[in-house]
This record gives structure tokens, C-alpha cells and sequence, in this order.
């Protein structure tokens, strides 16, 4: 790398993905001097500066963090002599007060994930940095990297290892059995791990808050009332109803129900538009481990007892339900395709709404259940023995809102269930971008093995579901 640079790196790698996953230290904007020439002036003996302007800064920075984490790639896999890399995904990164909380942190300006079969054909010497880095890789760089506007990674170093989420184990915490006051503290913990100020409220004339909370996040931040309801059935929606007029009483920004248990279609109907959120039991324990906390669901989250099957009962038929859900409100068809490499087998292993199973069964579309707002179902091990990846993509609905984009599919997720519905965990996917309307979620790959390890995706479209098919091999009209 280039001296004077520096060379802080956190990194990991996945080797059933045969990926690395690295944090990368970026210079700083002072890496572009204030000063563009200096002129001698013999008559006064004395040099004398020509400022640079400041837009002319801006833009050059810009171009330097682009150009960084193409070189980090470039070196990544130049270096790479026995092929162990097929992708990488690289966070750029600087060392500085966040701008919304004044504390010391990685504030991440850019991130990729590059695939070596992508990067491997590109032509370094004659792209333009910027271009090369968000379009032709598809990765994401901040607009204003000089003000500290920050990117989202798509995976970082600490995931890899520990991508599903679990809901731990004996030691931890049973939420059914917690004494009620202790559990709302928890739930405040939580929110005060999350960056916010938070505190229990008085048993009495609390007007149905249990936690008062502050966002401080500039803009989007502000009041936010919580309830917490430990419950072990589906809570009503006239909870959700309940919570909406104490958000309007209060005169606070956002309502928050936390609960044990789950919402049903109403409560998610009603909740829709307002500024309310819903945070299930799955969701809470997902939450608490994110933040370096404790709890489980009864015994969820205890391993199952060992027990030799008996020989007059059956085997249950194996497959997996993959439940997606997301925030924002666009409206998404969640696609499946099976394939051999990036080709699907047929049109008939394209699951879509007007195709909601293969020929053999062994994929299919299924009625979502809340929290999920998509499910697939599918049979692995019965999978065509010349597939080798199954492939989960995400479109904008042009029915339901022909003007949207990907911009509002934020926070998603695939839960991996089992055939009794019981989450066994829990795989992040990426964000979308705005004037994209097709994504790439994922894919599941088989190994030598015989296993199935996911790989991140991410890959947007413009042209929507019909450009991103044209790319797997099928023909549209």
C-alpha cells in the first residue's frame, strides 16, 4: 500500500463462502491539501498560495476513498495464489467523532463486496474510481465522505462465524419467568445499548408507558413511548390501538411495542403508515444478543433433548421455510431460482406468482406468516443433483406502486425455519438502493460436502425482475 497511509485492519474469512470480510482504515480528508500551488515570488522573496477551492476538495477526496478501496481489492486478490478468495467484501473506514453522538468511531464512508470473477475483468487503468466502485460493483459510497456521511456495510468481520442468531442457552435468562419490573428494565437496557436515553416509568399514572425514551439522533430522532407486554400468545390489535393514543397524548415521535409473543395481521394493518414499530419475541431476543445482552424464550432457547426416534414412527420430511421480512413500506415479489452455477436449470425452476412451484416440488411459495412478509419452502436434499445454488431475489411490485424503487427496503432478513416453524436462525441481507428495482438476496451454495452455506448477495437492477432474470439465462418477451 501506499506510504504514509494508514494500515488499521480488522478482517476474518469464511471459508465456506471462501470469502474475506475486512475493515479497512481510509485516510482522512486532510489527505487532500488546502493549498492547490505555490508560487515563488522573487521580488518579495516569499512563496506565495493559491487556495484550493473547496468543491474541487470535496470531489478529490471522494475520488481517493474510491480509488483505496479499489486498490484493497486489487492487492486482495493479486495476492491471492491458490485461488481461496471468490469474493471480497471491503468496509472502508475512518477514525472520528461521529457526527451524531460526538464520540470516537469507525464511521464507515464506503463498502463493497466483489466477486473475483467480476473484479477480474474490470480495467483499472482506464475507469473512473467513483463510477467503477458504485456501478460497475455495485458498491456503496458516501455522497458527502467529508462531512462523515456514513454507508452501511453489507457484512463485516465480527459476522463472520456468527451470522444466525440463537437464543442462547440454559444460563440465560427465561423472559416468561422474569419478575415484570426486571423485565422492563431489560427492555430500557436495551434501548440505552441502542444509543438512546431511557428510563422506567413509575407503576402508577405512567399513562401506559413503561419506558420513556430519547432518540438523539438528529432528524429522525426524538420521544419515544414503549410498552412491553410479556405475553404468550398473539397480542391483540387492540394493544396497538392503545399504544397509537398514548403516542398522540404523549406528544412523542415514535411508539414502540415490545413483546414475548407475536402480531397478528391486524396489528400490522393498523400499525402500517403510523409511527408505531412492533418488535416480536424472536425479534426482542435477536435484539438483546445484538447488544450484548441476555434472554430467552422458555425453552427456545435450550438445546433439545437427545432421544433415540422411534422405529414405528416415520421420519418427518426434510426441508426449510425461509421467511423474509424488511422494513418500509414498498411492495416486493420474493423470487426463487434454482441453478447450476448463474443459470437457472429451466423457466420451470423460476418461482415466482405466476409459477409458485417447480415441477418436482421441491421449491415452492408459501402464505407468509408475521412477522415474515415472504416465505419459500424448500427441500434441499431433494433439490436436482445438477443444481448447485438456490437463489432468493427480491423485486418491486409495478402493480402496486410503479413508481417506486429500492430505496425503502431496509433492515432484512431471512429466518431459516424447520418444518414445525420453529426458527432455527437468522441470515442479514443488503439494503436496496435507490433506482434499483430488483435485488439480489442471497444464494445458498453446495459444497463438495454436500452442505448448503449462504452467500450474501446484493447485486441491484435497474431494469428490474425482467433485466435481473435475462441475467440467469431466462428469455423474456
Amino acid at each position: 500500500m501506499a506510504r504514509g497511509l494508514p494500515r488499521q485492519v480488522v478482517a476474518a474469512y469464511d471459508p465456506a463462502a471462501r470469502q474475506l470480510v475486512l475493515d479497512w482504515q481510509l485516510p482522512s480528508y486532510d489527505v487532500v491539501p488546502e493549498t492547490k500551488s505555490v508560487r515563488y515570488m522573487p521580488t518579495l522573496d516569499q512563496d506565495r498560495e493559491t487556495p484550493r477551492p473547496v468543491g474541487q476538495r470535496r470531489a478529490l477526496y471522494r475520488e481517493i476513498v474510491a480509488q483505496c478501496m479499489l486498490l484493497v481489492l486489487h492487492e486482495l486478490f493479486a495476492a491471492d495464489e491458490f485461488g481461496a478468495l471468490e469474493t471480497v467484501a471491503a468496509n472502508g473506514f475512518v477514525d472520528d467523532h461521529d457526527p451524531a453522538t460526538g464520540r470516537q468511531a469507525h464511521i464507515f464512508l464506503a463498502t463493497v463486496m466483489a466477486e473475483r470473477s467480476v473484479f477480474s475483468g474490470l480495467h483499472l487503468e482506464q475507469v473512473d474510481a467513483v463510477s467503477c466502485l458504485t456501478d460497475g460493483l455495485r458498491g456503496q459510497l458516501a455522497a458527502r465522505p467529508d462531512q462523515l456521511g456514513s454507508v452501511r456495510p453489507a457484512r463485516t468481520p465480527e459476522d463472520v462465524g456468527n451470522r444466525v442468531v440463537t437464543h442462547g442457552g440454559d444460563e440465560e435468562p427465561d423472559l416468561y419467568e422474569m419478575d415484570p419490573i426486571a423485565f422492563e428494565a431489560l427492555v430500557a437496557e436495551l434501548f440505552r445499548a441502542m444509543g438512546m436515553q431511557a428510563v422506567t416509568t413509575q407503576r402508577s399514572n405512567d399513562g401506559g408507558v413503561d419506558v420513556d425514551a430519547l432518540d438523539p439522533t438528529p432528524i429522525r430522532g426524538g420521544k419515544i413511548v414503549v410498552q412491553v407486554k410479556r405475553y404468550r400468545n398473539t397480542v391483540p390489535p387492540t394493544a396497538v390501538r392503545d399504544l397509537y393514543g398514548t403516542v398522540q397524548d404523549a406528544g412523542a415521535n415514535k411508539g414502540v411495542l415490545v413483546t414475548t409473543a407475536g402480531f397478528g395481521p391486524g396489528s400490522y394493518n393498523f400499525a402500517n403508515g403510523k409511527p408505531l414499530e412492533l418488535i416480536s419475541g424472536s425479534e426482542l431476543i435477536d435484539l438483546l444478543h445484538r447488544h450484548g445482552l441476555r434472554g430467552r424464550l422458555g425453552d427456545a432457547g435450550r438445546p433439545a433433548p437427545t432421544r433415540p426416534p422411534a422405529a414405528t414412527t416415520p421420519p418427518a420430511r426434510d426441508y426449510n421455510v425461509l421467511g423474509m421480512s424488511w422494513s418500509g413500506r414498498v411492495a416486493l415479489d420474493v423470487c426463487a431460482l434454482v441453478c447450476a452455477g448463474n443459470r437457472v436449470l429451466s423457466d420451470e425452476h423460476f418461482v415466482f406468482f405466476n409459477n409458485p412451484r417447480t415441477p418436482d416440488g421441491a421449491v415452492c411459495a408459501l402464505p407468509a406468516t408475521p412477522p415474515d412478509k415472504a416465505a419459500i419452502r424448500v427441500s434441499f436434499d431433494a433439490l436436482p443433483t445438477t443444481a448447485d445454488r438456490f437463489v432468493l431475489v427480491a423485486a418491486v411490485d409495478p402493480e402496486a406502486d410503479p413508481e417506486a424503487d429500492l430505496s425503502g427496503f431496509t433492515d432484512a432478513r431471512i429466518r431459516l425455519l424447520d418444518p414445525a416453524m420453529t426458527e432455527l436462525g437468522r441470515l442479514e441481507v443488503s439494503d436496496g438502493r435507490p433506482r434499483e428495482t430488483a435485488l439480489v438476496l442471497g444464494s445458498f451454495r453446495r459444497r463438495d460436502s454436500g452442505d448448503w452455506d449462504f452467500v450474501l448477495g446484493g447485486k441491484g437492477y435497474a431494469g428490474g425482475l425482467q433485466q435481473l432474470i435475462r441475467d440467469y439465462g431466462i428469455d423474456v418477451d
